[in-house]
């Protein structure tokens, strides 16, 4: 019990940090990752992925939404419809008191990120690329990693000069009246939830099939064909995730 208390001191203490006032959502959103190896949320972490057979280049909700022991909805898809259902249920009046809104919130838009970063749905023996050790450059990496963050930061260095503002206002730029603008509608259309998360899985594994997997081998270098390459789609897919 105490040390429950304590985890929620931390819980609390996390989010002033990374908030403070007048702070917008995305900003927030990390939340979930900085909490997952604690104590009190250690069950959230498969809940960030999907797992599917290695070299299907397929995804099956039935067949791949489950955790190690093969819970069922345990995983990011699962996740989503969960904290969709949540977040529904309080704005109808109806929500169970015993779910935390404002941690169904932060899940939620987290792990809409999680879906459509292609590695997450990735292949079951190599965890989405975790245990594939690669070389970003000059340094140590993993396959997972270099998707997540390695090209988006080497992008902020060669590109944005290390400014976040620039890379999200480019974003932005490419919404309103760039190369996305005609394709931001049909982003945003959802009639039918599962469909559409099966559509963005679907898609996250087909990209890690055709540009995430695909020519790499453990133990090797990767670089500027490698980024150069790769960094449109991983820019277009942070766009979708929103």
């Amino acid at each position: 019990e105490r040390q429950d208390i304590e985890e929620y001191g931390r819980v609390v203490e996390v989010v002033f940090i990374v908030g403070g006032s007048g702070t917008d959502l995305s900003s927030l959103c990390v939340w979930p990752d900085q909490i997952r190896h604690w104590y009190r949320y250690r069950w959230t972490s498969p809940l960030h992925f999907i797992d599917t057979p290695d070299d299907a280049c397929s995804y099956e909700y039935s067949r791949d939404c489950h955790d190690t022991h093969g819970v069922k909805d345990m995983c990011v898809a699962g996740a989503i419809q969960n904290f969709t259902s949540q977040l529904e249920h309080y704005r109808e009046g109806t929500s169970d008191r015993r779910y935390n809104m404002t941690e169904a919130l932060l899940f939620l838009s987290h792990f809409m990120g999680d879906i459509h970063q292609p590695m997450h749905v990735g292949f079951t023996t190599d965890e989405g690329g975790n245990t594939i050790a690669v070389r970003w450059f000059r340094h140590k990496s993993n396959l997972h990693h270099v998707w997540d963050r390695e090209i988006i930061l080497t992008a902020l260095a060669d590109y944005y000069e290390k400014n976040l503002d620039s890379l999200q206002e480019d974003l932005v730029g490419n919404f309103t009246e760039g190369i996305w603008f005609d394709d931001v509608t049909s982003w945003k259309e959802c009639d039918d939830l599962l469909p559409c998360l099966n559509k963005y899985a679907t898609e996250s594994i087909n990209i890690a099939c055709k540009w995430g997997y695909k020519g790499v081998k453990s133990g090797q270098t990767l670089a500027d064909e490698y980024f150069n390459s790769r960094m449109p789609i991983v820019m277009k897919r942070i766009a979708q995730g929103g």
